[in-house]
């Protein structure tokens, strides 16, 4: 729980925290519009289109924060906080974790908030780019998936 705690600060830290003349760079801002999850048990009968609103900033080539609401696999109202720290490259991918914090799943903690570290890889070109989510099975509370955010920026 502390790393998880430590990752969320520190991306965020870095955000807010940075000196007072540093001006906001729309070229870093990114937006989305929701996950589409290939899930591991397709038996359950589960959403996989996940429909909703997020924005993304990087703050450099390591760190980006994020913050997003989507309709989830139950079907219910979800939102998430957190930070990407995606420190090694594979060609043109990114590679890292995305850690956070979620609500919404009516199995898990019933709806609250919940941390979470999740794999992650990105590729972005000019205007289009894609985070692709490796979200591991939580007993019955979440259901695994691989997920795909296509995002968006208006600004090269």
């Amino acid at each position: 729980m502390k790393r998880v705690a430590c990752l969320i600060c520190s991306g965020w830290a870095t955000l807010l925290c940075a000196p007072a003349h540093a001006e906001f760079e729309s070229s870093r801002l990114w937006v989305n519009a929701g996950f589409y999850s290939a899930h591991f048990d397709e038996g359950k009968g589960l959403r996989n289109a996940n429909p909703g609103l997020g924005l993304e900033y990087r703050i450099d080539d390591t760190w980006s924060a994020t913050a997003g609401r989507f309709i989830n696999s139950d079907n219910a109202r979800s939102s998430y906080v957190g930070a990407y720290y995606q420190p090694w490259r594979w060609g043109s991918v990114k590679l890292g974790v995305v850690g956070g914090a979620f609500n919404g799943y009516p199995k898990a903690f019933n709806g609250g908030w919940f941390p979470a570290v999740i794999p992650v890889a990105t590729y972005e070109s000019g205007h289009w780019g894609l985070n692709m989510a490796l979200v591991p099975p939580l007993k019955d509370r979440l259901y695994g998936a691989l997920s795909f955010q296509l995002k968006y920026r208006f600004v090269d």
